[in-house]
């Protein structure tokens, strides 16, 4: 697990200890060895589990566990992981195991539902910045667990320019020649999002890495299709508004990327419980 990954969970669970879990520790007892498993509550995709277990054996070395892996498709029912290990460290390590898995889990879900949906188009499904601060690396792996794609991570690895670039700019002319400079200089790709098919044709000339078709409808995206040719770049990207009743046009029409910003800042958790089964003899 990445080092940063491990610290994030370091600080959920001090952050959700405090001075200790008094609760567990003064109704268990400190030699109490228990088995207990994760359950799939509804169906879903797992993302975290690395988190999850990783949870539990910072609170102690000796639990040992068993877990399925991220991108496995479960069932309501299923069980997801097992650890065996002292009481008060499967409970004092149980919220956060479950909070990071849930989450995790969630947006894996929902995107394996938005890449089932565009299925056989040839579109792929692609996360945005939407994200939670501080957990976009493990938001950006969820969604590449449900079988998405990443859009750039931070604003140094694209020259990605929209609306208020452009207005700052003075024109999109202005702004797509300025991004292109920079953008060979640099050696990152050059997005540029555009509003109405003006704009569209006016920076396709400038061979963009990608354009981005912000708020357009499935018709007018069949015509931008149409506009750029058999060549391949720019790819098209569609965003705004997107779900999953109209991600299916809007792959049908042509688009190369639909990117969704609902992935991570929408999803909803996977329902999923802890059950300690019972005392061991």
């Amino acid at each position: 697990m990445h080092p940063e990954d491990a610290a994030l969970v370091d600080a959920a669970l001090a952050e959700d200890l405090g001075a200790g879990d008094w609760t567990t520790e003064c109704t268990v007892p400190a030699d109490c060895i228990v088995p207990a498993r994760i359950l799939a509550k509804a169906p879903g995709v797992l993302a975290g589990i690395e988190l999850a277990a990783y949870a539990f054996r910072s609170r102690s070395a000796a639990c040992v566990i068993e877990h399925l892996p991220d991108g496995a498709l479960v069932e309501r029912g299923t069980v997801v992981l097992q650890v065996r290990g002292p009481a008060r460290a499967l409970l004092g390590a149980e919220r956060v195991a479950l909070n990071f898995l849930q989450r995790l889990s969630g947006i894996a879900t929902l995107t394996r539902q938005f890449v089932d949906a565009v299925a056989g188009t040839g579109a792929a499904i692609s996360d945005t910045r939407k994200t939670t601060p501080n957990l976009r690396r493990l938001e950006k792996y969820a969604v590449r667990c449900g079988g998405g794609t990443n859009h750039r991570g931070r604003l140094d690895e694209m020259l990605l320019v929209k609306e208020n670039h452009i207005q700052a700019a003075g024109s999109v002319q202005h702004a797509i020649a300025a991004a292109m400079r920079t953008g060979r200089e640099r050696g990152v790709p050059v997005e540029i999002e555009v509003r109405t098919r003006a704009e569209f044709d006016a920076v396709l000339p400038y061979a963009p890495d990608r354009i981005l078709l912000d708020h357009w409808r499935p018709e007018d995206v069949v015509q931008a299709v149409q506009a750029r040719g058999a060549r391949r770049t720019p790819l098209l990207e569609v965003s705004g508004n997107l779900s999953l009743a109209t991600v299916g046009a809007y792959a049908r029409a042509g688009a190369d990327i639909l990117s969704v910003g609902a992935l991570t800042h929408s999803a909803p958790a996977l329902d999923l419980s802890l059950l300690v089964e019972g005392l061991e003899p």
